[in-house]
């Protein structure tokens, strides 16, 4: 589904990505440990199509297709889903309002037709519901007034109701009570784990490991991967650190 070959990315003439190679199949789940500063969410971030990040190397294809020729909206369309350690607030906007508006483009860039209002909401509450979240709160302003563990729900919520084919997760763990990371956890799995769907999970900690069990587990250090295994490299990096393993 998405195959990284020897990508460099540099921020402000800062080179981030060093050569970063990595294979996603369909009906995977990767995650993406390191240190601070090693370069997980510039990946995230160059994937989406994020201005200021700049390839100065290598090749990106998904589902055969050139990502990195790609607009955002057209990544998007193609099904890029971003999920972001800090959800921004938009005031004035309601959630309802944001995703229909989200879920309606992408549905037009792909020649199909929008969902009614009806369809729509149904959906909405549908996702709501399953991932824990209170329906009315649907209504209010995207992540206005939200704690950590609501933003993030919404975001699940976000995810499930446009459907992606790839969600790329920065740190979706960050601040988030056990509850909610349960909640984030069985999100992920319901939405995502299927023959069709795959996730590039970043995240510091092995915790949301516990209830998001990946395939496979990578170290991405001086802005390549160093190291890959399975979910036990992730106790052992919990256990250990990073200092040997990215040395």
């Amino acid at each position: 589904m998405l195959q990284i070959d020897n990508l460099h990315a540099e921020v402000d003439g800062k080179a981030i990505l060093k050569g970063l190679s990595l294979s996603l199949n369909a009906g995977e789940i990767h995650a993406i440990m390191g240190p601070n500063g090693a370069g997980k969410s510039t990946l995230g971030y160059v994937l989406s199509g994020r201005p200021g990040y700049e390839v100065t190397e290598g090749s990106v294809t998904f589902e055969g297709a050139d990502l990195l020729a790609l607009a955002p909206y057209e990544r998007a369309a193609a099904g890029l889903f971003l999920g972001f350690q800090y959800p921004v607030e938009i005031p004035g906007v309601s959630n309802l309002q944001f995703l229909r508006e989200a879920l309606n483009a992408q549905r037009r860039a792909r020649g199909e037709e929008p969902l009614s209002g009806g369809d729509f909401i149904k959906r909405a509450r549908a996702q709501a519901d399953a991932l824990g979240l209170d329906p009315e709160m649907l209504k209010r302003p995207v992540n206005v007034g939200f704690s950590g563990g609501e933003k993030k729900r919404a975001e699940m919520v976000q995810m499930g109701i446009i459907d992606p084919k790839l969600a790329i997760l920065d740190e979706t763990d960050s601040g988030l009570d056990i509850d909610a990371l349960r909640s984030v956890g069985a999100g992920i799995n319901t939405i995502m784990r299927k023959p069709d769907r795959a996730v590039l999970l970043i995240t510091h900690y092995q915790r949301l490991l516990d209830y998001v069990k990946p395939d496979f587990v990578h170290v991405l250090a001086g802005g390549r991967i160093v190291r890959s295994g399975g979910p036990e490299l992730a106790h052992q990096l919990e256990a250990e650190g990073y200092a040997d393993i990215a040395a």
